[in-house]
């Protein structure tokens, strides 16, 4: 084989080249036939799209998926679940991050041959990345809108009112040729005008038609299913009518006698205003009140929920057993009171005047006491409650003193200055004695 390849070296080489050339050709236009070379091109991502229709969507022709015109991945296959159509998009590696789960797609033509698209709005970043798999609703698409559905929208004035106005359109053309066209646009501005004021009317009296037949709808089928009750609707009704028919005499009287009612309740409600032109500033003034219940509840709490156990343990059984005792005190207490005059079946009770003679004696001691302890402040004067306690002192001390030779009685005298000057005039002895004793203490001359 060798010796072969050395004597045809120069068409071996140039079999190899051709089949170097031929391979490159085959990747490049298998590559521009968007075939995806294993361990060279990462596998895409997979999303679906949900249409309700997928027309001119034909896998394998190269249709593309583009977010603001770039190009991110190309439309696959096209399956029906549920009357829905399912196109499959296959998202390239690099742009597996772009769409969110609120994205929207939008069938559009690329050519008039309906060399369709789908451009994709890839949605806001406050929403989570579509994993593979995920399915975009129906509700976030919407596929090409044909001419003739637009006009199969159309109820059958406006589709006249615009049958008209083309083939007005077109006589005019005919006649006056397109050189006029320009003018007629210029005068054309108010006619538009006008023209969009009656497509708001007639789209409005499309809406309320529409709404009209949903209501009609929505009523018949209530009424076929409960056509019994409205039977007995009927029937009642009848029945109520003809009560009124009988009660014509009160209904007349009743609306006679309605002005005067009227009238009343016009009084009363002006009554009325005025009680709450003054209820509404004291609910205003009671708001802090009200705001404060809260707190003086759970104060209320705090305090009841230690003192319940109390109460149901120590104070009811104690009323319970002090209610013969206070039945007992009854009379006597009756008999302690003001003389008081009660009617009865038998006759008419005086209670005893037993409280005012208590109440006479205690306002005299009140007197004595008053008295006793009343006191003007002279210089060197005390009350006669101030000398019981100097003469309960003494006593105290008269019997509380003892020596050697056993209890002894010590004897105080006690009096002001003034007096002790009197018994220094009155007595020489004492004079003699005390005299300069008492003229230091007193300071006296």
């Amino acid at each position: 084989m060798k010796r072969a390849i050395k004597a045809h070296l120069g068409d071996f080489v140039a079999i190899i080249a051709l089949l170097v050339v031929a391979v490159l050709v085959a990747g490049y236009i298998l590559a521009h036939e968007r075939l995806r070379f294993p361990f060279i091109q990462s596998s895409p991502m997979t999303l679906n799209a949900a249409f309700s229709t997928a027309q001119a969507f034909t896998p394998g022709q190269g249709q593309s998926v583009r977010v603001s015109g770039v190009q991110i991945g190309e439309i696959g296959q096209v399956s029906l679940k549920n009357g829905t159509a399912i196109v499959q998009m296959n998202i390239d590696q690099k742009y597996r991050q772009v769409i969110h789960t609120d994205a929207t797609a939008l069938a559009r033509p690329r050519t008039g041959l309906q060399d369709m698209f789908i451009e994709i709005n890839p949605g806001t970043t406050s929403y989570p990345i579509a994993q593979k798999g995920w399915t975009m609703p129906v509700s976030q698409t919407l596929p090409e809108v044909n001419v003739d559905e637009i006009l199969s929208s159309l109820d059958a004035d406006t589709r006249a009112y615009l049958d008209l106005l083309v083939n007005g359109a077109g006589q005019g053309l005919k006649a006056n040729g397109g050189n006029q066209i320009a003018q007629v646009l210029e005068r054309f501005e108010p006619t538009h005008r006008d023209l969009a004021r009656l497509n708001s009317a007639v789209a409005q009296r499309g809406g309320a038609l529409r709404q009209l037949v949903n209501s009609l709808q929505r009523l018949n089928t209530a009424l076929a299913a409960n056509q019994a009750q409205l039977v007995r609707l009927v029937d009642k009704s009848a029945l109520v009518f003809r009560a009124f028919a009988s009660e014509d005499t009160n209904i007349s009287r009743a609306i006679a006698d309605l002005p005067g009612t009227l009238t009343q309740t016009t009084q009363t409600l002006n009554k009325v205003r005025v009680f709450a032109d003054q209820l509404g500033p004291a609910s205003v003034n009671l708001l802090p009140a009200v705001a404060a219940i809260p707190a003086a509840n759970n104060a209320i709490a705090a305090l009841a929920q230690p003192s319940a156990p109390i109460v149901k343990n120590q104070i009811r059984p104690f009323v319970i057993a002090a209610r013969p005792v206070v039945r007992n005190l009854r009379p006597a207490a009756i008999n302690l009171s003001e003389p008081t005059k009660i009617a009865t079946s038998r006759g008419t009770i005086t209670l005893g005047p037993a409280t005012s003679n208590l109440s006479k004696a205690f306002v005299v001691l009140n007197h004595f006491v008053n008295m006793a302890g009343y006191n003007n402040e002279p210089p060197g004067q005390h009350s006669y409650l101030w000398w019981l306690a100097w003469l309960d002192h003494n006593a105290r001390t008269l019997f509380s003193v003892q020596d050697a030779n056993g209890v002894f009685r010590p004897l105080f005298l006690q009096a002001n200055c003034s007096t002790y000057s009197q018994l220094l005039s009155l007595n020489p002895l004492v004079t003699a004695v005390l005299s300069p004793v008492i003229k230091n203490l007193c300071n006296l001359p």
